[in-house]
């Protein structure tokens, strides 16, 4: 396919060249994803070596938040006005440079900056890595290129606290960032070596720059919203109600101009396809029930376990196992059966085995923990890579660079969204739970004579009791938040449904 520069769009890869693409490309995608979770459990390190408080360290996540999620509904625009391969080996680069950079920031101010240039270079490489695997492998292959995105977008999340956590402990912050830097400077002039004549079609599509501003005014201030909402007692705060109203108005303007403006900065059009749209109703439930149980788990084993961050990554990162070991499987599958069908199961396996979860006990072993979550993962290939498909299957050719940046903001988003809601619904729901207990609570005195009678002082026999109560409140609080995710799960499932069955081939030679 010509291009207007005259460029061609080659044929698929093959061989040695072919992987070694898709190799750089997975690590790419592994690297930009790592950076939304590598950080947070390494904010006190942050914090402390540059001397400010541990509030305004969160900042470092939020600037990365704001700046990927403005950037990856851009990413189709960028991909057809500048080629895919051009864009993305500049990304690449960009974010090595900058992760660099954030390495040697000596002020917050800085590192803040730094962090928002790292998010925009890294928030593209999430759906163009996806475009250009699909557009390098055969047709009879691409399920295969599929399950290496979805395997690498899936797992990094959970892998970031257990990376985060070894190399604060062994060395220092910055190793966070610096981590990146020789993975992104070599991949970038490889990829574009391998791939220049791979080349996306051009189009000189003028940019929408109200559509832009919009954007960026909406999602900056949802982003910010949902970061810091639960610092400020959420609508309590005269902050988070006047950016919930930004958010509001702004994303009404956002939607009535972009679908009708002539050359819209994001293509909202794509959701005209009931495949497409019923896909992304399917991602968004099902994404956000298991980003917060993945987000959840953690935080509890560390709050109520007295696990360390390493450990608690540990525990929680059994499913990129069993997700590798089940997604050959899935590429396999996907080429025989109804995508739809894999989907339903995939959903419902992460709703049977959250509804599990949701049985806990506070004297849990490690093995006890650590075990559902290894049977997750043999349910994810079986819902993202079909999903993906049935996605972007759904969309005419020319709509697959902006329908995968669509399909990769709304997992972002939806992530965000129910990262705030858990853990707000989770300590509030622990608090409700910790003075009930007290209120039913019998034999209290009886129990304090008990340990005094044993050694303990009064005071210890009072905070002892504590300590036993507010476990048990916040091991009913996860209990509860596992059961509503895992019936939000069974929702999602059933939501597939609404999606007919894809006719058409992915195909994503035809961007343009």
């Amino acid at each position: 396919m010509a291009s207007d520069s005259g460029s061609v769009v080659a044929a698929p890869m093959t061989g040695a060249a072919l992987w070694s693409a898709a190799f750089l490309l997975a690590a790419a995608n592994f690297l930009a994803v790592l950076d939304m979770t590598i950080v947070n459990v390494s904010i006190p390190n942050i914090a402390g070596g540059l001397a400010v408080p541990p509030n305004e360290g969160t900042w470092v996540i939020t600037s990365y938040s704001v700046a990927e999620a403005i950037i990856v509904p851009l990413t189709g625009w960028l991909a057809g006005r500048f080629g895919a391969v051009r864009v993305f080996a500049l990304s690449i680069l960009g974010f090595g440079v900058f992760s660099a950079l954030c390495g040697l920031a000596p002020t917050l101010n800085l590192l803040v900056l730094l962090r928002v240039l790292q998010g925009l270079a890294g928030g593209m490489l999430m759906p163009l890595s996806q475009t250009l695997l699909m557009q390098i492998f055969p047709k009879r292959q691409q399920p295969v290129a599929m399950t290496i995105w979805s395997m690498t977008t899936l797992v990094a999340p959970v892998l970031g606290p257990v990376l985060g956590g070894l190399l604060c402990n062994n060395f220092d912050w910055p190793s966070i960032f610096w981590v990146n830097v020789p993975i992104a400077m070599i991949a970038g002039p490889i990829v574009w070596r391998i791939l220049r004549t791979q080349e996306t079609a051009l189009r000189r599509q003028p940019l929408d720059r109200v559509g832009l501003g919009l954007l960026v005014v909406w999602v900056g201030a949802l982003q910010i919203l949902l970061d810091t909402g639960k610092d400020h007692d959420w609508f309590a705060s005269t902050q988070i109600t006047i950016l919930a109203l930004i958010a509001a108005i702004g994303f009404a303007a956002f939607l009535i101009w972009e679908l009708t403006c002539r050359e819209p900065v994001v293509s909202l059009r794509v959701f005209r396809h009931r495949g497409f749209s019923a896909s992304m109703v399917n991602l968004a439930l099902a994404m956000g029930a298991f980003f917060a149980v993945t987000v959840l788990t953690p935080l509890w084993l560390q709050e109520q376990m007295g696990y360390t961050a390493t450990w608690a990554g540990y525990a929680s990162a059994g499913f990129g196992i069993s997700a590798m070991v089940a997604a050959p499987i899935v590429a396999g599958l996907a080429q025989r059966f109804d995508p739809r069908q894999l989907i339903f199961v995939g959903v419902l396996w992460l709703a049977a085995v959250t509804l599990l979860r949701s049985t806990g006990a506070a004297q849990m072993t490690f093995a006890q923990v650590a075990w559902p979550v290894f049977l997750t993962g043999f349910g994810l290939p079986f819902f993202f890579i079909p999903l993906m498909t049935t996605a972007l299957g759904s969309v005419d050719p020319g709509e697959l660079a902006a329908a995968a940046g669509q399909l990769n903001f709304i997992r972002s988003l939806s992530g965000a969204i129910a990262t705030s809601i858990v853990t707000t619904v989770w300590e509030n729901d622990a608090i409700r739970a910790h003075a009930q207990l007290v209120g039913v609570m019998n034999g209290v005195r009886r129990t304090a004579e008990v340990l005094v009678h044993h050694g303990f002082s009064a005071a210890q026999a009072a905070s002892m009791i504590d300590q036993t109560l507010r476990a048990q409140a916040m091991m009913i609080a996860t209990n509860r938040v596992f059961f509503f995710c895992g019936l939000t799960l069974v929702i999602a499932a059933c939501a597939i449904w609404l999606s007919p069955k894809p006719t058409g081939e992915v195909d994503i030679s035809a961007v343009h």
